[in-house]
């Protein structure tokens, strides 16, 4: 708790100091310096304006698809909340805006569905599902990439909390679960594991997982 004696910028600052907290800043006009996360908002960019194209939207729709695309960028998992091998909560960057993960209404899948058909609301809808199928794959892709030789070097071992890529998940959701057995090849290198989920324990290939946390990936 803060001292309420002090300005609430100082004992922010002075609770900081405590914990030992070191900022490291940008300098202006430099985005390329911001590694990853810059590389995320291009991505993310870079489908907004595919998706939507030359679609002509009010204020109001225009900010409730930002809105949302805030909420799709800051559901993401980033490290599991602990190393109980039952617990398959993380932490997502949205932890540290409102304390707990995002959740979204499930929508019906509109994507196939034209746009004549459409109501303005299900236009909206219909954009920010094409925008997450898209970017999710996405972004879930260059993590492996990332990783590539992560399994060569690494073996995934038992406990493991791991992203599974799946179709067709509904918007800030994201299929998570530990591996609960490992199946070595020949070469002792582990390509296929028994996952724990919260539907059920699965086999899966490692092509189709991401581990966490992922030590070389740097999140702001």
């Amino acid at each position: 708790m803060f001292n309420l004696v002090c300005k609430p910028d100082e004992a922010l600052a002075s609770y900081m100091a405590s914990e030992g907290i070191d900022w490291k800043f940008l300098p202006s006009r430099a985005p390329n310096f911001g590694g990853l996360w810059e590389a995320g908002v291009k991505s993310f960019k870079f489908y907004l304006k595919r998706v939507v194209g030359n679609i002509r939207l009010t204020y109001e729709e225009f900010l409730t698809e930002i809105i949302q695309i805030e909420g799709m960028l800051n559901s993401r998992p980033l490290v599991p909340l602990s190393s109980d091998l039952d617990d398959l909560n993380v932490l997502t960057p949205s932890h540290f805006l409102i304390g707990r993960s995002i959740t979204s209404i499930v929508e019906p899948d509109l994507t196939n569905l034209n746009k004549n058909r459409l109501d303005n609301w299900q236009k909206i809808t219909k954009i920010i599902q094409l925008i997450w199928k898209r970017w999710s794959v996405d972004y879930l892709n260059s993590l492996q990439q990332r990783n590539k030789w992560h399994f060569e070097k690494k073996n995934a071992k038992i406990g493991d909390m791991v992203i599974i890529k799946e179709d067709n998940l509904p918007s800030c959701q994201w299929s998570l679960g530990r591996i609960n057995n490992i199946y070595p090849g020949k070469d002792s290198k582990v390509r296929v594991v028994e996952v724990k989920t919260t539907r059920g324990i699965f086999k899966r290939p490692i092509s189709k997982l991401c581990i966490l946390p992922i030590e070389t990936v740097c999140v702001k």
